[in-house]
């Protein structure tokens, strides 16, 4: 990511990974994704997943991924 926001790059993804898979939004928070894109029968539920990652990030001051578990 640090590569992609050096060079004025935009970072997101689309798919129902994140959507279908929790862990695997947390992980891309925590890798600093600016967006991911998903259906609206999963956005409510994955702006949920997605704010409890940035919150469990901002608590632990952490660089590094941070993953519920």
């Amino acid at each position: 990511m640090s590569g992609a926001r050096r060079n004025h790059r935009h970072v997101g993804i689309c798919g129902e990974a994140p959507a279908n898979y929790p862990e695997i939004a947390a992980y891309l928070v925590a890798l600093g994704i600016e967006a991911i894109s998903v259906t609206p029968a999963s956005l409510l539920r994955t702006i949920a997943v997605v704010r409890e990652a940035e919150q469990r990030q901002e608590a632990s001051g952490a660089q590094e991924p941070v993953l519920a578990g």
